[in-house]
């Protein structure tokens, strides 16, 4: 089998594929082609053997897009050479479409497409043929693919898909000048025909502007287009297919042009001259007035600067641009005054801000203007001869004193009269009054330096004409100072003197302090009073700096004879005239260490320099009584719970009994009082009160409970003693059979110094002497007198 497109192999197939293309038919005959074998016989003629071929052959097939017929449009017809024209062979159609779309007659292999179809939608569609024996159904033909194409017709109109559009181009731009581009789609079949050819006109917008025909470009048509005469153009573009010829179709879209600004026009004044009023009353720094140059460019284009340009107007007002309105706004510098300078003459300059160098050609984008400026006369306040007044007057002046004098005048040109008073909301009224016609100033008090140095006031002063118009002056009253305050000394604390002063040694440096200012205040000079006898225990070294020294004039001073000593020193200033204060200083005497380091001094003075008073005192010792009266009690009570008068046989305090045996209690222990070996006249009294005294238990009968006869410790070894003492307790039935270690801490006898025991005392007191201890110096002087208390407590 043999599939290629239309192959014509002899002049009547190649005239049958020009008549199929032709007349647009799609479809092609398959012809049964023989191969040949040839075979030259004797008499010239060639002998041909014909050996059947099976094969399929037909053109590509094609389909006209919408076709809207009432019968199925024929496309073509399938042909096996191994078709005999009797019905044997039966033909099947598959693939896209197949059964729906395209219908194909079994036996004489006729295909017709049965829908309208839409290129736009599917260009092509793939199909397969096959040739079936229809007794056997063997295949005749193997299975082969064609394509049936979707022929284009001129069924869509050119479109604009982004429109309508919106450009701009610069007023006043050359002919020429690129716009913008559009583009046109048309569906159809480019590579068919001329239905997707486009050409581009223009509808409206001439004669402004033109548009390429085959590129879609807009340009400008017209030179020197002004934005400022027109700003808006509307431009209708048509784009046609079919090369533009009659029967295409077409579409079109509208673009919307504007003129963007270029600075092409200088600013302009509307008119030359200008007049303006301005009272002389105007604020400095406050507008004035309005002027404004025109212009009809827009946006940076239009942006002005105004200047003053002739000095006159510069020196008094100045002028600036609202950014807003463009306007420019004059203000005034300097104070006006109608009694000096009545009119101003201002030139006005007005000035583009961005100069495009193109239009230089249409001249200077500038203007100037005159503005005349006349000013106003206004009833003004009265003007003060100074911005403030500082006045002095010295303090203790008697009420009345004169301290100054303020002036104002009426700056109009009838020199209205002036009356002053003060501000009666401050506190400086009260010790000020003015005088309302000549504005003198004068005390109502004595003033005090040292109460208050400086006075503030305020004086108004307003026009008798016209008493709303006020002006008002600050006022500063120093007052100057008198030496009226005497001196005296700087310190009001304690001075300390150590016991082991020495006779001219330096206890303590003082200065003074006056309340008077530097010039009557500053050089002091000290002295002990005259009037008084001679201190015999310190005195005072003026050090002519200022400054005084406070000597000893003993060797020792004792806290316990005396310890707080007055000192009143008297102090001079070096005022005129000089005034004298006395002060009196306290000193206290104070125990020291080496290098006049205090050790201690009484506790009242340092408790009154933690800054406790006497009740606070008093409270707190109380509280101290009654916590060691508690606790005393509670001892107390403790004791005679446990310490019986009468000891118990089996007492066992002051017994070191050390045993292994967890049971049994207390009653497993047998020791002996050890006091019986640490007191050998006492080691046979084994059960006794401890509240009598050995002495009185000689006299006593003794009990005889396991008793041994009385041994003379003096002449006995403690071996033996301690032997003894474990045969009675071995052999005392008193107590639990239970073993016990008991130890005995005597230490024997022959002590030169003898026992210093309580018991063996016999209340003997001792006669020693302790005045030898007054005379090892001031350290011992106090426990001597604690032994000499202690011994007259004994005699007593």
């Amino acid at each position: 089998m043999r599939i290629s497109t239309t192959t014509c192999l002899c002049p009547f197939l190649v005239c049958l594929c020009f008549i199929q293309r032709c007349s647009g038919a799609s479809h092609h005959v398959p012809t049964k082609v023989p191969s040949k074998n040839q075979t030259k016989l004797a008499n010239g003629e060639t002998e041909v053997h014909h050996r059947p071929k099976r094969g399929w052959i037909w053109n590509q097939f094609f389909v006209l897009e919408e076709h809207m017929g009432p019968e199925a449009q024929y496309v073509g017809k399938l042909h096996s050479n191994s078709d005999k024209g009797d019905g044997s062979v039966r033909y099947i159609l598959s693939g896209e479409g197949a059964g729906t779309i395209f219908i194909i007659d079994e036996v004489t292999g006729d295909i017709h497409a049965t829908k309208s179809l839409d290129r736009e939608r599917k260009t092509h569609y793939v199909l397969h043929a096959q040739a079936l024996d229809r007794n056997t159904e063997e295949a005749l033909e193997p299975k082969s693919e064609f394509i049936i194409k979707v022929q284009d017709i001129n069924d869509n109109a050119p479109k604009f898909p982004n429109g309508p559009f919106v450009a701009t181009v610069p007023e006043m731009s050359e002919v020429g000048t690129s716009v913008m581009q559009v583009t046109a789609t048309d569906a159809d079949d480019p590579t068919y025909g001329n239905s997707a050819k486009i050409v581009y006109s223009i509808l409206q917008g001439q004669p402004y502007f033109s548009v390429d025909p085959k590129t879609g470009i807009i340009r400008t048509a017209l030179a020197d287009m002004d934005r400022e005469a027109k700003e808006h153009y509307t431009v209708v573009i048509q784009a046609k297919d079919m090369a533009g010829q009659v029967g295409g179709l077409s579409g079109s879209t509208t673009i919307n042009i504007t003129l963007t600004d270029v600075n092409d026009n200088p600013p302009k004044f509307p008119q030359k001259n200008y007049q303006l009023y301005v009272p002389e009353s105007a604020q400095v720094g406050k507008p004035v007035g309005k002027i404004k140059a025109n212009d009809d460019d827009l946006g940076v284009n239009a942006d002005i600067k105004y200047s003053i340009i002739n000095s006159e107007g510069a020196n008094m007002f100045s002028i600036s641009t609202d950014r807003e309105t463009r306007e420019g706004i004059i203000s005034l510098k300097k104070p006006l005054n109608y009694e000096r300078k009545k009119t101003y003459t201002l030139h006005i300059e007005g000035t583009n801000t961005q100069v495009d160098p193109r239009f230089s050609f249409l001249g200077s984008f500038k203007d100037t203007a005159t503005l005349k400026i006349t000013v106003g006369d206004v009833d003004e306040a009265p003007i003060f001869s100074m911005d403030y007044y500082i006045l002095d007057v010295y303090e203790n002046s008697p009420s009345g004193t004169e301290v100054g004098t303020v002036t104002a005048r009426d700056p109009d040109s009838r020199n209205s009269p002036v009356r002053y008073y003060l501000d009666s909301k401050e506190d400086g009224e009260r010790y000020f009054r003015i005088d309302e016609i000549s504005g003198v100033i004068r005390t109502t008090q004595s003033l005090d330096r040292e109460d208050v140095a400086w006075h503030n006031v305020t004086v108004m002063a307003s026009e008798v004409d016209n008493p709303s118009l006020l002006r008002q002056v600050p006022v500063t009253v120093q007052v100057l100072d008198m030496n009226d305050n005497p001196p005296e000394v700087a310190t009001n604390e304690e001075v300390i003197v150590c016991e082991n002063s020495r006779p001219d040694q330096v206890i303590q440096t003082v200065t003074a302090v006056d309340k008077d200012d530097f010039a009557n205040g500053q050089r002091f000079s000290f002295a002990l009073p005259s009037q008084l006898p001679v201190n015999p225990n310190f005195t005072l070294k003026d050090n002519g700096d200022s400054s005084a020294s406070i000597l000893a004039r003993r060797r020792r001073y004792n806290h316990l004879t005396q310890d707080l000593y007055k000192l009143p020193i008297v102090v001079w200033d070096g005022g005129e005239p000089s005034l004298s204060g006395t002060s009196t200083l306290t000193l206290r005497v104070c125990p020291c260490q080496r290098y006049g380091k205090i050790r201690i001094c009484q506790g009242e003075a340092f408790l009154s320099s933690a800054g406790l008073s006497t009740g606070a005192l008093i409270a707190i010792l109380l509280c101290i009584i009654i916590l060691l009266a508690i606790v005393v009690l509670f001892i107390t009570l403790r004791r005679s719970k446990k310490e019986p008068l009468i000891i118990a046989e089996e007492d066992i305090r002051e017994n070191v009994v050390t045993y292994d045996d967890e049971g049994g209690g207390e009653e497993d222990t047998e020791a002996f009082d050890i006091i019986a070996l640490r007191n050998p006249t006492a080691a046979e009294e084994l059960k006794f009160r401890r509240d009598i005294r050995p002495e009185a238990l000689s006299h006593c009968s003794l009990p005889h409970i396991h008793r041994s006869p009385l041994v003379e410790l003096n002449e006995v070894d403690v071996h033996k003693f301690i032997r003894q003492r474990l045969v009675e307790a071995d052999m005392d039935t008193s107590v639990p059979p239970y073993d016990s270690l008991q130890t005995y801490a005597y230490e024997g006898q022959g002590s030169s110094t003898g026992s210093i025991s309580p018991l063996d005392s016999l209340g003997t007191q001792s006669e020693q002497e302790y005045n030898y201890l007054n005379d090892w110096g001031i350290e011992f002087q106090r426990l001597a007198e604690l032994y000499e208390e202690a011994e007259s407590d004994v005699t007593t």
